[in-house]
């Protein structure tokens, strides 16, 4: 699994980092970092729940094929 982020759709909300700080990081700025390019099984509902608390539903979860 992977994130999609749509960066013109970010307002820097930081919810994501607040839910899932192992992968997502933003900065004094608001700019968003996604920390990691392959989701690990353990950490797929943390990240499930931070592209839910995005308010302006700037990311996504894709499948990655294997």
């Amino acid at each position: 699994m992977r994130v999609v982020f749509d960066e013109p759709r970010c307002d820097g909300f930081g919810f994501c980092e607040e839910v899932a700080p192992e992968v997502f990081e933003t900065d004094d700025e608001g700019m968003l970092t996604i920390l990691m390019d392959e989701i690990p099984d353990e950490l797929a509902d943390k990240v499930e729940a931070a592209t839910r608390a995005c308010p302006v539903a700037a990311l996504k979860l894709a499948k990655t094929q294997q």
